[in-house]
């Protein structure tokens, strides 16, 4: 399993890919800026100007059922927010 678990494609995403040229990803949470940059440019083939990291903490939850409550939390994961230099794009959709 790579550092780039998955890209985050929604509409504030997509917002910032057309402003500013940044996209997100689902990363590895041991993974480093530096390892997320070599990364992303040598999977996609760019250049990255910056990496912005994000540590989210699962939340917690729980459910009313039959045998009582039941309680749990979601996982832990990490979010980087790549810029890209100069006219460089990704193409999320192109092996579909």
């Amino acid at each position: 399993m790579g550092i780039l678990l998955k890209p985050i494609v929604t509409e504030k995403l997509t917002t910032e890919t057309e402003k500013r040229n940044r996209y997100g990803f689902i990363v590895e949470r041991s993974a480093n800026k530096i390892e997320i940059k070599n990364a992303v440019e040598q999977t996609y083939g760019v250049n990255v100007a910056s990496v912005n990291t994000v540590n989210y903490h699962g939340k917690r939850k729980s459910r009313y059922t039959k045998a009582g409550i039941l309680r749990g939390r979601m996982n832990h994961f990490k979010k980087a927010y790549v810029t890209l230099a100069g006219e460089d794009k990704i193409d999320f959709y192109a092996n579909i």
